[in-house]
């Protein structure tokens, strides 16, 4: 599985998006305060998730003292956003953009397409 693949996996459960968001919130999570977030789910669960997101980049670990904290690491997703959400945005933004300039009366030349 390439890079990509392993982080679209990582991010197609509920529960594993669900940690990023608690990560988020409040980063440098151990294992006992994001079980806690989830009481219909095992300890054992949510350490596998970790894995899985450990693996995909999306979660990086540091030991304090007998203790793993859980950091989100935002940049394997932006990845994913500049390469896949941003071409496919960027035509429609610029349409975006032509119907204002034509609502307000402005003239905005056009751009030639790559």
């Amino acid at each position: 599985m390439d890079e990509e693949q392993v982080v679209f996996r990582a991010l197609a459960d509920p529960t594993r998006r669900a940690l990023l968001d608690a990560l988020f919130a409040q980063d440098g999570q151990s294992v006992g305060q994001l079980v806690s977030l989830f009481p219909a789910v095992t300890r054992f669960a949510v350490m596998k998730h970790l894995t899985v997101l450990e693996e995909a980049g999306l979660v990086t670990t540091e030991r304090v003292g007998r203790e793993k904290h859980h950091h989100l690491n935002p940049v394997p997703i932006a990845q994913i956003a500049d390469r896949w959400v941003g071409k496919y945005a960027q035509p429609f933004t610029r349409a975006l953009l032509d119907v204002r300039s034509a609502a307000e009366g402005t003239h905005r030349p056009q751009q030639e397409q790559p």
